[in-house]
């Protein structure tokens, strides 16, 4: 029998921008069925979509996430069930021939983009020009634990027999499915999944699955799976493996590149219900052990099958057994399974830590009881209401649910960073980017300790920036716009073009800014907390010696008594030079220059809340030399801009005289969607062209500096610096670069959202539903199957949190003044003030402040100019418009 036409797998209602209409599945309608903010659903089976739904279903904790890939799954064209494990990465070698075509080209305009895996016939291998052996530094993609296989009929059964067509095991892909629903419950970090399908013989079995990652114990998770005979009775066996045959070959163009990271070390049947594997990476030397518990139940009673236990060159293990089934009556399959890896403090091993964990754990409902209490505490603290409808709080909730799974977890001993793509997939290799400095503030006002434990990343790196600082010739620190296992630059030299199928160079690793968004962290962390401490032991070491490295990075002209800097390239990333000097960086980045000016004035400031105290072993390393304070504070008043003859401020100095592109034409050509156009350098590049040549960017660059800064701010930073900004040129400077991005970055609407919000509600709003949604719409190309995009997430939370309503922490107070769109009715959030626990509800006409009762210290707010002193317990509202 041939299985039937596969529904589309979506979420049950489709997220869109306000003037957009829903799309709602089957003949559902949203006012009839108004959407769970806290249920994320989607119907049916499509192929096509398995690798979207599996990242948006990612569950994870901080130590490690696992995508939402079916149990049954192994890694194929549909499927890629992979887990990763934070910090947990590995080099490899792969000689790659820069100019050298691999395969087919791609017509201008062909849809989609097909990416070889395998030189053409004929292609040569060796001796080309640009030919060279690159080290690629990968987030792992760990064994798999979520392997269980079933097959209706029982039957005899070998370790390998799953790759036949034959077997009886089941596949979604292959099955008879007469339903299939999944369902992620964002409050309670629960997938299940619920399917029906009819076997060869005409029988029909109802499979219900449940999963979670425990936020209670982080090294442990759970899947239960319970299977219904619906209208027979029989034998059904099930194989539970854990598997470590797998690569990284989640992301198309790095297929091109090794991908072999594991290495056998052992597998072991541990006791009559376990088994344990235990594999290490072939550079890094990391030793990755798990132990899987699996039992059956009917009812409470606990089964005893008699089990096979099954092996594979030590990189696979499975226990299988079989099952009666009776019509009508559910059996329960419970396997949990516990991690461990050489990076663990205070473990013998990573073998005997998972048997010993394993021996101990309760029953997988008080497993679940505790992982639940976790999460309520967590939405205690992070959860935003919006009172809009439920479109825009669904995503608000996914968004929120996905940057908590990649960090709650995280403690000193881990010693993670905050990886740009979370732990849900192996885009951007798993590496570290500035994108950080998105996700600090929403942590930061509700955990603080969070933030805290993940600039402890940064610090642990600072003598590799420190040497990298040193190699290039300059003093103080230079971090590494990739970063990953120890702070070495890991960022490519040559990106894959898959329009050309060519590699080309990249010189994305001249972003130096990387550091500024450190630093800006470090101080945002510290206003937000007063925590002296922090500045002490690690805050200022970091913030002076970025302040020293860009201090050393500025040259100086005695004739226009200015300091500028060059060879460097913006958060626009389409521009690494001049026209035909690709490689050579730009003079004069705004963004790069004005926060340097910020960055000096703070190191001045960080010297001086420090004057006095205990900390003589910190000026002990830094050694401030006798002039260095002035010097830094002398080059935060004189760095140069540059300005457009209307006084729009310059990208950089030489912008202005860029052509402007044929945007028409392109969008013709290409299609006029931000996925058609977003990597707009790739297409340049296949046409022997270059964005260097154009007014274009691939995302805000100047307009950076108005996420950052205020308005008023920003003005101040450019008079001290000299020049004067007025609003007028903040207008036309907005308008200039607006029109000319592409949006090519998830980021790019969090920031022309942020910066929309005063002057243009409508439009901020519109470009908020878009980063609300640039997942759940598996926008910028269809890239969400690789890993959710951190930065946005979390940046449209922060939206919501910070820009609406005006929330600012300025001078040891709490500044708010809201400006609500006209869509939202209220926002009600908490966040965590100076230890102090404050409940914000805001409405367009009024804004509540709740403390609850206690002894924590009073707070000072500011509200649209009006201060106030509030105290535990006090709960002010506050009339807004009449200042």
């Amino acid at each position: 029998m041939q299985p039937p036409a596969p529904r589309q797998a979506r979420p049950a209602v489709r997220l869109s921008g306000p003037d957009e209409e829903a799309t709602v599945t089957e003949t559902e309608n949203e006012n009839d069925n108004p959407v769970d903010p806290w249920l994320l659903r989607f119907d049916g089976f499509d192929p096509e979509a398995e690798g979207y739904r599996e990242a948006l279903c990612t569950l994870g904790n901080g130590y490690w996430g696992t995508r939402g890939a079916a149990p049954e799954a192994r890694t194929d064209a549909v499927h890629y069930p992979g887990t990763y494990l934070a910090g947990v990465y590995n080099p490899l070698s792969t000689e790659v021939h820069v100019g050298e075509a691999i395969g087919e080209t791609v017509a201008a305009g062909e849809p989609g983009i097909r990416t070889p895996f395998e030189p053409a016939p004929g292609a040569p291998t060796a001796g080309v020009p640009g030919e060279h052996v690159r080290d690629d530094e990968h987030l792992v993609n760990a064994p798999n634990w979520l392997s269980l296989w079933f097959r209706t009929g029982g039957g005899g059964s070998s370790v390998g027999d799953f790759t036949a067509p034959d077997t009886g095991w089941f596949h979604p892909e292959t099955a008879d499915l007469l339903d299939y629903n999944q369902e992620l419950d964002l409050r309670r970090g629960l997938l299940t999944r619920l399917m029906r399908f009819r076997d060869a013989r005409g029988r029909v079995t109802r499979v219900q699955s449940r999963r979670f990652v425990s936020q209670a114990s982080p090294h442990v998770a759970v899947l239960e799976t319970t299977f219904v005979a619906e209208d027979w009775s029989g034998p059904l066996t099930v194989r539970s493996a854990i598997d470590g045959r797998v690569a990284n070959r989640n992301v198309a163009t790095d297929r091109l590149l090794a991908h072999l990271h594991l290495m056998p070390r052992t597998t072991r049947e541990l006791r009559g219900d376990a088994v344990l594997l235990e594999v290490e990476t072939t550079r890094s030397g990391i030793h990755i052990a798990m132990a899987a518990r699996t039992r059956a139940y009917s009812g409470d009673t606990l089964l005893e099958p008699e089990r096979r236990f099954l092996t594979d060159s030590s990189r696979w293990v499975a226990h299988e057994f079989d099952l009666a089934l009776e019509r009508g009556v559910p059996l329960r399959v419970e396997k949990v399974v516990v991690v461990s890896t050489s990076r663990d403090r205070a473990i013998l091993s990573p073998s005997m830590a998972v048997a010993t964990w394993l021996g101990r754990l309760p029953e997988t409902a008080e497993l679940l009881g505790a992982h639940e209490r976790e999460w309520e505490i967590l939405w205690d603290e992070f959860a935003v209401h919006l009172h809009d409808g439920s479109r825009q709080s669904l995503a608000l909730n996914v968004n929120t649910f996905h940057v908590l799974q990649t960090v709650a977890a995280v403690d000193a001993d881990l010693d993670a960073g905050v990886p740009a793509r979370g732990l849900h997939g192996e885009g951007y290799r798993g590496h570290v980017f500035w994108d950080e400095m998105f996700v600090y503030p929403v942590l930061t006002l509700r955990r603080p300790d969070l933030s805290r434990i993940l600039l402890g990343y940064r610090y642990r790196r600072l003598g590799e920036a420190r040497a990298a600082a040193t190699a290039a010739g300059h003093e103080g620190a230079r971090f590494p716009w990739q970063s990953g296992i120890d702070g070495r630059e890991v960022t490519p030299t040559e990106l894959f073009n898959p329009r050309t199928n060519r590699w080309m160079p990249d010189h994305s690793g001249l972003q130096h800014h990387v550091g500024l968004a450190i630093a800006y962290s470090v101080w945002g962390y510290y206003q937000a907390t007063g925590d002296v401490e922090y500045l002490i032991e690690q805050g200022a070491e970091l913030l002076l010696e970025i302040a020293r490295f860009f201090a050393s990075l500025t040259d100086y002209d005695d004739v226009f008594d200015r300091f500028d800097i060059g060879g460097t390239m913006g958060p626009d990333e389409f521009h690494d030079g001049l026209p035909g000097h690709p490689g050579g960086g730009v003079r004069t980045n705004a963004y790069t220059n004005v926060m340097v000016a910020w960055l000096m004035r703070r190191a001045v400031d960080t010297v001086a809340v420090l004057e006095g105290r205990a900390c003589r072993p910190l000026w002990n390393r830094l050694r401030i030399g006798p002039d260095e304070v002035d010097t830094w504070e002398r080059i935060g008043r004189r760095l140069r801009l540059a300005f457009h003859a209307d006084g729009v401020i310059s990208q950089f100095d030489g912008y202005e005289a860029l052509p402007e592109l044929d945007w028409a034409h392109y969008r013709d050509t290409y299609g006029s969607t931000d996925r058609s156009l977003g990597r707009l350098d790739l297409i340049l590049n296949a046409e022997g062209d270059s964005s260097n040549n154009y007014r274009v960017a691939k995302q805000a660059d100047v307009l950076m500096l108005l996420y950052l800064f205020s308005a008023e701010e920003l003005r101040d930073l450019v008079e001290e610096l000299g020049y004067s900004l007025s609003p007028d040129q903040i207008r036309r400077t907005v308008e200039f670069y607006r029109t000319r991005s592409t949006h090519g970055s998830t980021l790019s609407n969090v920031v022309h959202s942020w910066v929309d919000a005063r002057a243009d509600r409508e439009r901020s709003w519109d470009s908020l539903c878009r980063a609300l949604t640039s997942d759940l719409d598996n926008g910028r190309g269809g890239t969400t199957h690789e890993g959710i995009h951190l930065g946005a997430m979390a940046g449209s939370v922060d939206m919501v949190v910070r820009c609406y309503t005006g929330l600012e922490i300025r001078d040891d107070m709490l500044w708010l003044h809201p400006v609500l769109p006209a869509r939202l009715e209220k926002i009600a959030f908490s966040i965590n003030y100076r230890d102090q626990p404050v409940h914000v509800e805001i409405t367009p006409t009024t804004l509540r402040l709740q403390l609850p009762s206690g002894g924590a210290t009073p707070i000072r707010v500011r509200v649209e100019g009006r201060e106030a002193q509030l105290y535990p317990g006090q709960t002010h509202d506050f009339v807004l418009g009449t200042a």
